[in-house]
């Protein structure tokens, strides 16, 4: 008898604790996804969005595109929306252009930004100047979207950065994201934007795997045009790069961190407009700046991002921190007033 009460309370004890028993509450493993994927649920998403926009390019419909970023949307969406064209830059170019003027939101890809040359009229004189000299009166949203930069194996007419050439023109917001986040989050938000975006992409990135949340994956989900991401904290100096380069300052990062050195990465996302805010305050907390990018090393997008940290009061703070660094001043609670007054001076009176 006792051993049947005894089996019973310890019966009791088990089914009270498995009603106690909750559902893991952790969140969801992250799904990885390439960049060339990445690229395609974006569009894909945004023409079952909306009916207004289509794709036009070279092989971008039956042969599902020259990298295949367009795979398997002619299949779903047809000739009238994923629309092969020839070889003719500037004729496809200015086909895109005149329907975004018509209320359309057409996706025009290069095969390869070099080729954009062909076509420089229509995206500046006919896409970014119309609606910037209208004041916005006349939207034009279009997205011109295509590999940058440089390549494996291929020659100089396939290899050019053209970042600092477009982020130069008035009337364009010029985009160039680095990993499958930024290349969700900034096409969707690029498609749905009434100005031309120019839309950066890296052939070299495309089969590169990143981990996407869930609320990355979401139809929903899009990046805001013109914020940068600080990808890695640091304290010590602060690199900044878009595109590929920014994962060949995160691996530099990881280097010197096991040197002592704390580098914060900030990954610009976009060029123009240029998020100078974020670098501000990263330089301001650091001290030092150096610029990556995958371009020429005159004119280019770190000339602009130097220019502007010297023209703005962030450059107080990097001459602050060298005068600090050349007198070895410790500064403590007797003498932190004197020593930053007297740093300051220096900057602002010496000859």
């Amino acid at each position: 008898m006792a051993s049947i009460r005894c089996f019973l309370r310890s019966g009791k004890s088990a089914v009270s604790v498995v009603l106690r028993r909750e559902f893991s509450k952790t969140s969801p493993a992250a799904v990885q996804v390439n960049v060339r994927d990445a690229l395609n649920q974006a569009m894909d998403e945004e023409l079952e969005r909306d009916e207004k926009v289509f794709l036009l390019g070279e092989e971008v419909a039956q042969y599902d595109g020259a990298y295949k970023v367009s795979r398997g949307l002619w299949k779903k969406y047809g000739d009238k929306r994923i629309i092969d064209t020839p070889i003719t830059e500037m004729g496809f170019a200015g086909i895109a252009v005149g329907a975004a003027f018509a209320g359309l939101r057409p996706i025009c890809e290069f095969m390869t930004w070099n080729f954009s040359m062909q076509a420089i009229d229509q995206v500046i004189n006919s896409a970014a100047k119309t609606y910037y000299m209208s004041a916005g009166a006349q939207p034009v949203p279009i997205v011109f979207r295509g590999p940058n930069g440089s390549s494996a194996g291929v020659a100089a007419q396939h290899s050019q950065c053209f970042a600092a050439w477009y982020g130069h023109c008035p009337g364009l917001k010029v985009v160039s994201p680095w990993n499958s986040e930024d290349a969700r989050g900034l096409l969707k938000a690029a498609i749905r934007d009434n100005n031309p975006v120019v839309f950066l992409e890296n052939e070299l990135m495309y089969g590169v795997p990143f981990d996407l949340s869930e609320e990355v994956m979401h139809k929903d989900f899009v990046l805001p045009i013109g914020k940068a991401k600080v990808e890695r904290q640091g304290t010590h100096i602060t690199l900044v790069s878009h595109s590929r380069c920014v994962g060949f300052c995160l691996d530099a990062a990881a280097v010197l961190a096991k040197e002592g050195v704390e580098c914060e990465v900030v990954n610009l996302r976009t060029i123009r407009p240029l998020d100078v805010e974020t670098i501000e305050a990263s330089v301001m907390k650091t001290g030092h700046l150096v610029t990556v990018e995958g371009g020429w090393p005159q004119y280019g997008v770190g000339a602009e991002i130097c220019a502007r940290i010297m023209e703005g009061t962030c450059s107080c703070f990097l001459n602050i921190h060298r005068l600090v660094s050349q007198m070895q001043i410790k500064p403590n609670l007797g003498l932190k007033y004197f020593h930053w007054r007297f740093a300051i001076e220096l900057v602002f009176f010496s000859p």
